[in-house]
């Protein structure tokens, strides 16, 4: 298994950047694609990017593509969400994901394993 502790969270003015960090344990962390979800209070948990094992292939939701770039470190074992122009919609709880599946996927119940989670916060 692999455990995720997510960072770099925090308080931003709208039209900000901010650099999501996840660290993972273990040494197969190569072995799993991992995602970006996140989720406001009272509403349900939902998709933001998608990166394979090696990297090579990401995907995005529609509401930040353009704006949002998720990249690895296989060697430092860390999955980054680097998040730019943000908007006071993009305020949650950012989550990161790992699935062993080579398969794209935007639903948080095929991901086997989660972190705690990590607040970011989009003034107007």
């Amino acid at each position: 298994q692999v455990q995720l502790v997510e960072s770099g969270g925090g308080l931003v003015q709208a039209g900000g950047s901010l650099r999501l960090s996840c660290a993972a344990s273990g040494r197969t962390f190569n072995n799993y694609a991992m995602g970006w979800f996140r989720q406001a209070p009272g509403k349900e948990r939902d998709f933001v990017a998608f990166i394979s094992r090696s990297g090579d292939n990401t995907f995005y939701a529609a509401s930040v593509k353009g704006r949002f770039t998720i990249s690895r470190d296989n060697a430092k074992n860390l999955v980054y969400l680097q998040m730019n122009s943000l908007k006071p919609e993009d305020t949650a709880v950012y989550y990161c994901a790992a699935r062993r599946s080579v398969l794209v996927t935007t639903t948080p119940s095929e991901y086997e394993y989660w972190g705690q989670g990590t607040q970011v916060t989009v003034s107007s």
